[in-house]
């Protein structure tokens, strides 16, 4: 499979699953995490503020970690005419944000994606002598083919085929609830409308419901 196929074939069945999960509160336009209030609090992290969200930990990924992820994020989601990629809207950062949480799963996540980065790049040494950031797009789309899925992923890749799984999914979270991936997917809630138009024809014609 291609390069570009392989992109666009994932791009789509993303779109697919993050049209079910739009509901999700917008990020700020940057997607970093930069952009969410962090500071001390008093409240225990079991239980947050949801009026007032803050980040009270600190973030674990160290730089080198997130110039990795920030390159497998843009192969999950790259830029292409209809908005930017998923990297450039900072769905590294989001990893990060996410993996440094006081919680059991976001602790599990941390030792998952951290173990991943190493095999990355390691798997990317071993066949192209470069770490992941430095090999071209296909040779990244060729280590990607193997890890793509658990269940087809051979024995060999499984570690990578989890690791990618996590981050496929942290990515796409990020990248569907900022204001350019919610426009990616033709979402237009939380907006005010005086009027109500109703289904398409064409939507109706598909139901079954057209008169």
């Amino acid at each position: 499979m291609s390069f570009e196929k392989l992109n666009l074939s994932r791009r789509n069945a993303l779109k697919l699953i993050a049209s079910t999960a739009a509901a999700v509160p917008v990020m700020g336009s940057t997607g970093s995490t930069e952009t969410i209030k962090k500071v001390g609090s008093a409240r225990p992290a079991t239980d947050p503020d949801l009026q007032n969200p803050a980040i009270t930990w600190d973030f674990l990924l160290n730089e080198a970690e997130l110039a990795t992820l920030a390159t497998l994020c843009s192969v999950i989601i790259p830029a292409d005419n209809v908005s930017p990629s998923a990297s450039s809207l900072g769905a590294q950062h989001y990893i990060n944000e996410y993996v440094s949480g006081p919680y059991d799963d976001n602790k599990a996540a941390l030792i998952l994606v951290r173990g991943g980065v190493v095999w990355l790049n390691s798997e990317s040494n071993r066949r192209f002598s470069k770490n992941f950031s430095g090999i071209t797009d296909v040779q990244r789309s060729n280590i990607c083919e193997d890890i793509k899925w658990e269940k087809t992923a051979s024995p060999k890749h499984q570690m990578g085929a989890r690791f990618f799984a996590k981050v496929r999914d942290l990515t796409s979270t990020a990248f569907y609830t900022t204001e350019e991936g919610m426009a990616d997917i033709g979402y237009i809630g939380n907006r005010p409308s005086m009027t109500f138009e109703g289904p398409s024809p064409e939507i109706l014609k598909r139901l079954g419901l057209n008169t």
